[in-house]
């Protein structure tokens, strides 16, 4: 249906079919060529090559939604001339037009922007160390390194204090808004349309759930300490009831965890995962600590037989991270501007960090929803899962034994599990089940038969083939 002169992420990622043609690591342009129409998208290459005069990284607005991206300001690489017009403006943070989207009159477009880079700065959060929010996040990263330094000798009540005190300042943040970030996915819905102009007929994709499912809900929980661990039937009780099963990430050396605790979550077909060393946020604070304590946390891994990691507080490293030998990580957030750590991937659906699957924490926290912002029940939680569920996204909610006490989280919990105790719609699964398909979808491919397009590869017999829609042409 496509092809490309080089890889193209947007296509790889949403499993869109297309030829790879060549790859030119010296060309600085890309170019995508609709076998159907012969027209072509040619687009700004991030890795092939950037010079300071007309290059600038920043956080931009494309239709109405943020791009954040090295964006070509020039005219070397452009095949603008009398023949082309505007059809997208692109802006700064004051308004200003500094770039465009371009189209000729055969309907071919210049894009001044790489999409798979785009994409990697919301997952990774380099969108942070852009222009002024690097200057923030250089003082929010000292502020935490100095938390976490006193921490222990805070009384509880007093953290609370200081956590609630920062959070009537972070109620507003403008990027990436709470509680959920659409931009990155407006971004998706752009290019599909683009892609579907260019070829003059939907484009097909493998769908994101298998065996019909049109959404993935994803129960798990952090066990903090031996209260924690002792009082898991709080949460897993009403889980129980309802047939949920749910995924539970042990500290390794905070306190201890027994073969038959371990055993005791394995049967009840739940699964276990790693939830760093000591609890103490300094994991993954630089690559000698984390060298000084993978060996401890991966023999624990290998104990439990767990394949899964979340880190404390939800500190992270896009670098560390992969380096870990987890399956996959779930210590990034979709957006959460209330963690030690703020920030957020932008999205409600897994993505590769290298070799790792990264599922994303897409409702709010029950520390933060309850403790912090004081909320009585849990409908910020339903609205959001509904919201997701409209997205055909992923739910996945973090909830600890360890505050389960407190009714007002027991209520929330319960409207949750209730809420979605019936839709067959779902994907009720173990996170490790979800980075196993993630895999099992990017392993495989469309391929065109004289019956359409047909699936081959380990998602075969699981997946259906989807296909974005020509603009106002209802799916």
């Amino acid at each position: 249906m496509f092809e490309s002169t080089h890889p193209f992420a947007f296509f790889d990622y949403w499993r869109v079919p297309y030829d790879l043609s060549g790859d030119s690591p010296e060309t600085r342009l890309g170019v995508v060529t609709a076998g159907t129409s012969g027209k072509q998208l040619t687009w700004i290459r991030a890795n092939g090559g950037k010079s300071r005069s007309d290059y600038k990284a920043g956080r931009y607005q494309l239709a109405g939604f943020s791009v954040v991206c090295h964006l070509y300001t020039g005219t070397a690489l452009s095949p603008v001339d009398e023949t082309w017009h505007k059809v997208e403006p692109i802006l700064d943070g004051h308004g200003t037009e500094v770039a465009a989207v371009w189209e000729d009159q055969q309907g071919n477009v210049f894009l001044p922007l790489d999409p798979g880079e785009s994409m990697n700065f919301l997952w990774s959060e380099r969108y942070k160390t852009v222009g002024s929010a690097n200057v923030k996040r250089l003082v929010r990263k000292g502020m935490v390194k100095g938390y976490y330094v006193v921490r222990p000798l805070l009384p509880r009540p007093l953290q609370l204090k200081m956590r609630r005190t920062l959070a009537k300042r972070q109620n507003a943040p403008s990027f990436p808004s709470w509680p959920l970030e659409p931009s990155l996915h407006s971004f998706y819905d752009w290019l599909f349309d683009l892609t579907t102009r260019l070829a003059g007929t939907p484009v097909p994709w493998i769908d994101l759930w298998p065996d019909g499912h049109s959404w993935a809900m994803v129960l798990t929980h952090d066990v903090e300490t031996g209260f924690g661990r002792d009082e898991m039937e709080l949460l897993r009780a009403p889980e129980r009831d309802r047939g949920y099963v749910s995924s539970w990430n042990f500290v390794a050396e905070r306190y201890e965890v027994s073969d038959e605790v371990v055993a005791r979550v394995k049967a009840d077909d739940c699964e276990v995962g790693v939830h760093g060393l000591r609890h103490d946020g300094r994991d993954v604070a630089s690559k000698r600590m984390l060298g000084q304590r993978l060996p401890a946390m991966r023999k624990h891994a290998d104990h439990w037989g767990a394949v899964g990691f979340r880190s404390p507080a939800t500190q992270r490293s896009w670098e560390l991270m992969p380096t870990m030998g987890f399956d996959y990580d779930s210590s990034y957030t979709d957006s959460d501007p209330y963690e030690p750590q703020p920030g957020g991937c932008c999205t409600y659906l897994p993505f590769f960090n290298e070799g790792q699957v990264e599922l994303p924490i897409t409702l709010p926290q029950d520390h933060t929803l309850f403790e912090i912002l004081q909320h009585d029940d849990g409908e910020l939680w339903v609205g959001k899962a509904r919201d997701i569920r409209e997205r055909r996204g992923m739910v996945l909610v973090l909830a600890h034994p360890d505050y389960a006490e407190d009714p007002r989280l027991a209520k929330g919990w319960q409207q949750l599990l209730d809420e979605f105790q019936s839709d067959e719609t779902a994907w009720k699964a173990l996170p490790r089940d979800v980075a196993s398909w993630w895999r099992d979808r990017a392993s495989s491919e469309l391929r065109q038969s004289p019956d359409g397009w047909t699936l081959t590869g380990p998602a075969e017999g699981r997946a259906r083939v989807q296909h974005a829609p020509l603009a106002n042409q209802e799916a």
